[in-house]
């Protein structure tokens, strides 16, 4: 049996649910679902040089891949490469296969560092590291049953803030563009990135197909946009939703972030609460978040409101040449 490395057939919605189903089973902590995959196929911009790949064995998609160049980063020559294989079907050569299709295309591109994120354990760690690959950072995956227990209370609004959701900024979503490019170059990572381009993040966040303006919380102090919890949510109706073991209807937090002016005020906890209470009132049970292993004050947000660990993986890197 040979398996064979081939772009993801963006026109196939068979091949698209395929690629989620793998997806999902080897990462059941993230909402992977075909519209998702799809919008960052189509969406990405063409400088990041985005690839979707699968490993297909008989027919059978059994491996997935997703590549691209770091291009909003001020480092030029980094690239990503994050490859799941089906847990029934390691050993067969795809991890493998997609790995080198992977780094090919990105050196292509002028890429020298790679960076891959690597489920925490003996064997994928060990696969890694055969390919040239030294850990780095590491990052949590996190859960909570919205069923069970009490969420903490909402708490009395500080003076001068008010609560309001990214859906009261349909009209003009700028003033969140700002919040999140500020925010996210806070954000612990190996790689640097700068938001600079509205037009872009427009099409590729503030559209996608998984964010959820309702649930979507944000904290207003003096007019401005503070602190934000992004929430994700399939709605229910996808296909990830049915191959969750627990049955459950996720929500996920995508981004917790506070402007700098405004940090050590508690208004990440205050937007993240508010934004998991909404979620409970409209029926979700299950709640997903991440969290790199070295920001304790979210860590300490994250425990406040009930998460607990349910994944790790850690960072891989490899220079080239």
């Amino acid at each position: 049996m040979t398996v064979t490395v081939r772009d993801l057939r963006q026109e196939d919605p068979a091949d698209v649910g395929d690629f989620a189903h793998v997806r999902h089973l080897a990462l059941p902590f993230i909402l992977w679902t075909p519209a998702a995959i799809l919008h960052r196929l189509v969406h990405t911009s063409p400088k990041a040089r985005f690839r979707s790949l699968v490993a297909q064995e008989d027919g059978e998609v059994i491996g997935t891949a997703q590549t691209s160049l770091a291009h909003d980063s001020p480092e030029p020559g980094q690239g990503f490469l994050n490859i799941y294989v089906h847990p029934g079907r390691t050993g067969r050569g795809a991890g493998t296969a997609l790995v080198r299709a992977a780094e090919e295309h990105l050196a292509a591109h002028g890429a020298t560092k790679l960076f891959a994120w690597v489920l925490d354990g003996p064997g994928n760690r060990a696969f890694a590291e055969r390919h040239g690959y030294r850990s780095s950072r590491s990052a949590h995956f996190l859960r909570r049953d919205l069923t069970k227990d009490t969420l903490p209370p909402r708490q009395p609004l500080p003076p001068g803030v008010e609560l309001r959701t990214a859906a009261d900024y349909a009209d003009d979503p700028r003033p969140l563009f700002t919040l999140d490019a500020e925010t996210m170059a806070d954000e612990p990572s190996d790689v640097d990135s700068e938001f600079t381009d509205f037009e872009a993040w427009v099409e590729e966040s503030w559209q996608h197909p998984l964010l959820d303006r309702e649930l979507t919380s944000v904290a207003v102090v003096d007019g401005r946009p503070a602190a934000f919890s992004v929430a994700w949510t399939d709605g229910g109706t996808l296909p990830h939703s049915r191959l969750r073991s627990s049955g459950g209807t996720p929500i996920a937090t995508a981004m917790t972030g506070t402007a700098r002016a405004f940090r050590g005020r508690g208004l990440a906890k205050l937007v993240k609460n508010d934004s998991l209470h909404r979620a409970r009132a409209a029926g979700y049970t299950e709640a997903l978040t991440g969290n790199d292993t070295g920001n304790d004050p979210m860590l300490v947000v994250n425990r406040w409101l009930g998460y607990e660990i349910c994944g790790t993986e850690v960072r891989y890197v490899r220079e080239l040449g």
